[in-house]
């Protein structure tokens, strides 16, 4: 069986490597010409992300990318420290959540996949999708050429184009009401009074900051802004240069080194809009299927984007090995609930970080409060435990 995946991000080379592990077939379609390892911002793995590495087996290799993180320190503006959360139940091994560039994470998968025997396919743009004959599904390209497989997963994001495809009245994202911005502050000393192989969050007055020190001497750091939807025209219109003074001017009156992180920083993620999507009714038609973002997307705030989309290709690929078509169902019926109780989880936790008409201070004594009595880290851990068992094995 051969398998047409179209994405080149987190979930598509995962879902081509975990098809091959277990001797089928697959096409990786990527429209970007080059994926870049340095390009964009950093996501945080959690354990449950890194047990599915392990079952495709690079969590070694990703080690060698990312670093450990262990917990999320929270302040207020006032520098209040609110509480700690652990980021999740540690392997049995021991190993913690791996903080690594989400593009290195994507070439890291898709030079596995092409070792493992996958054909990835850059610069292959999708235009439309067929899946109207009973034995096969097709693809057509940019430029003109037709590729056919037996079985279509679309890895292909948010906005995914397939999900219309399979059902016209699909639902489309939901954007959140935060902006996200992503940097780094390169050779630091703003870094020395951070907690190593930890986030240090800041609900701030005007925006949520959170930076994490690395063992090479730079600080990773992103912001969330309340704000209407960032457009393509300011996109286009605003520097870099800008954008750093616009979030220096955000952060200048929170506690903490936000302020000197980002005025000496760089930006690596600018003006992305955030959006979930919490229920799809149909994750697939035919021989045509959605994971990862394209079916269930989570805000950033769950801290399990990238892992429910590894989670999803390991899933997706044993039950297709071991059922064929029929294996799109098992597929949705072993995903769909846990997935949709996380974009929930999610969701609160992005409206957390938009203090509203009753302030910061009543929004800092309530946080304070969830943190410290646990209910934040026992939720996290109840997702965070989850293991997929055993690797993957060949079925030929």
């Amino acid at each position: 069986m051969r398998l047409l995946v179209i994405g080149g991000g987190v979930a598509g080379p995962a879902v081509a490597l975990a098809a091959t592990r277990l001797g089928l077939d697959a096409t990786v379609l990527e429209r970007r010409p080059v994926v870049d390892p340095d390009e964009g911002s950093w996501v945080t793995v959690a354990p449950n992300g890194l047990d599915a590495l392990d079952a495709l087996g690079v969590l070694d290799d990703a080690r060698g990318l990312g670093h450990p993180s262990r917990l999320n320190r929270m302040y207020g503006a006032t520098g209040r420290h609110l509480g700690d959360v652990s980021l999740g139940v540690p392997l049995a091994d021991g190993t913690v959540a791996l903080t690594i560039k989400r593009s290195a994470l994507a070439v890291l998968l898709e030079d596995a996949a092409r070792r493992q025997g996958a054909d990835v396919r850059l610069g292959a743009e999708v235009v439309s999708v067929h899946d109207d004959d009973a034995d096969d599904v097709r693809a057509v390209l940019a430029d003109g050429s037709v590729v056919e497989g037996d079985l279509l997963v679309a890895a292909d994001g948010v906005r995914s184009r397939v999900r219309r495809a399979i059902d016209p009245a699909a639902p489309d994202a939901r954007y959140v009401g935060l902006t996200n911005f992503g940097g780094i502050t390169r050779g630091t000393r703003l870094g020395d009074d951070l907690t190593p192989q930890a986030w240090h969050f800041v609900f701030g007055r005007r925006s949520f900051f959170g930076a994490h020190p690395l063992p090479t001497g730079d600080v990773v750091w992103f912001a969330n802004v309340p704000r209407e939807e960032i457009g393509r025209a300011e996109r286009a219109s605003t520097t870099d240069a800008q954008w750093l003074a616009w979030l220096a001017d955000l952060v200048a009156d929170d506690a903490g080194p936000a302020s000197d992180l980002v005025a000496a920083g760089e930006l690596e993620l600018a003006g992305d809009s955030t959006f979930d999507l919490p229920h799809v009714p149909t994750w697939w038609r035919g021989r045509t299927v959605l994971v990862g973002d394209a079916a269930h997307a989570p805000s950033p705030s769950s801290g399990q984007g990238a892992a429910m989309a590894l989670e999803d290709a390991v899933v997706l690929a044993r039950s297709v090995a071991a059922h064929g078509v029929d294996g799109l169902a098992v597929y949705e019926r072993a995903r769909r609930e846990r997935v949709e109780a996380i974009v929930k989880a999610g969701a609160r936790s992005s409206s957390a970080k938009i203090p509203g008409r009753l302030g910061r201070v009543p929004l800092e004594t309530m946080l304070s409060l969830v943190f410290r009595s646990g209910v934040a880290a026992r939720s996290t851990d109840g997702f965070t435990a989850h293991r997929l068992g055993a690797g993957l094995s060949p079925t030929r």
